[in-house]
């Protein structure tokens, strides 16, 4: 167990680096704006039985950061608008400056969240096999998530892997404490990027959860699939994650854990093709929360997908793909305040 004057809940968005997409565009793109609105009404504005959190801007990421996952020479491409008219088909977004800084902060918010749990970690114990003591047990990227992104090509909304980047930096920067990462995805579609990016990487660990009708491209090997069949509600789902995530963490061992936290199994979501409740999601969130905090293992939270059948912002269906993706971070900060640390 962790002791800390107080648990803190660091958080970062990147809402402000908006992108104005084309008339009839499929990506919600205001729903992170809205998130991040509801999140701080909500958690900033309880004092009782909530734990502080914070929000800050996300930072855009840095060259070098890119670099340890991505082809510089994909990078300078896409930093440059040399992507050809294919590239931005597949990757789902036109290029523009603004689409630039928006991909760098979704990067550069993970890379910020992971700091913000490792950072003073070696300072606190550096006594052979002990766990260190992080200023703050979860943090979070309102954004993120990007799981399709491969080192030199992207696909599915992902230009970068900010997970991917992220674990990278933490292996690069914190090389005395984070030995070894867990990767917990639990978008409806597989993190297939994230799979062949650390294939010949034994420190990083990849564990996909997805729908089994729900390939958009070709299936990659994760270290551990799970395919979850077409249609399937709450109890299949949470029997297959509890049969599997507590064993694969307690094998792996990981110093820290990346949670994509996609909405899209849910009931309501336009492309996901399951039919997880809101609720069945919320003990989706707390097993990947109680595993963690079990174990002490810091854990990055990111948001990944979401998609309402009505992407009018102000339509009830948008509103339930908000709803869960707040539940992500909210549940998050139930956890924190209701354990002892």
């Amino acid at each position: 167990m962790h002791s800390r004057l107080r648990p803190e809940l660091p958080l970062f968005y990147n809402d402000v680096y908006r992108v104005d997409l084309p008339d009839g565009h499929r990506f919600p793109m205001e729903k992170y704006r809205l998130v991040r609105e509801g999140l701080q009404g909500e958690l900033l504005g309880r004092v009782n039985g909530i734990p502080a959190v914070s929000f800050a801007v996300s930072p855009t990421a840095s060259l070098d950061d890119l670099c340890t996952t991505h082809d510089k020479g994909y990078v300078e491409r896409y930093f440059e608008g040399r992507f050809t008219n294919r590239e931005n088909r597949t990757v789902g977004f036109p290029w523009s400056e603004a689409s630039v800084k928006r991909s760098l902060s979704s990067v550069g918010g993970t890379v910020a969240a992971m700091h913000a749990v490792c950072a003073d970690g070696e300072l606190r114990d550096r006594r052979p096999g002990a766990r260190r003591t992080p200023p703050s047990l979860f943090s979070g990227h309102i954004a993120g998530g990007t799981h399709h992104a491969f080192s030199d090509r992207g696909e599915g909304f992902c230009v970068f892997s900010d997970i991917a980047v992220a674990a990278n930096v933490a292996l690069r920067d914190y090389p005395e404490t984070i030995r070894q990462i867990l990767i917990v995805d639990c978008d409806v579609h597989q993190g297939n990027g994230n799979a062949v990016l650390f294939k010949s990487k034994p420190e990083v660990s990849t564990f996909s959860i997805h729908c089994k009708a729900n390939y958009f491209s070709e299936k990659e090997d994760s270290d551990v699939d799970i395919e979850v069949e077409e249609g399937a509600g709450d109890e299949e789902y949470l029997s297959l994650l509890s049969e599997r995530l507590p064993s694969l963490v307690d094998h792996v061992r990981p110093d820290l854990i990346f949670y994509q936290g996609g909405v899209d199994p849910l009931e309501h979501d336009r492309l996901g093709r399951l039919s997880l409740t809101r609720e069945g999601l919320r003990l989706r969130n707390r097993l990947v929360y109680d595993t963690a905090l079990a174990r002490g293992i810091p854990t990055v939270l990111t948001m990944g997908g979401g998609y309402p059948k009505d992407l009018d912002p102000a339509s009830e269906d948008f509103g339930h793909i908000v709803r869960s993706h707040r539940d992500v971070y909210e549940d998050a900060a139930a956890c924190i305040n209701t354990s002892a640390f």
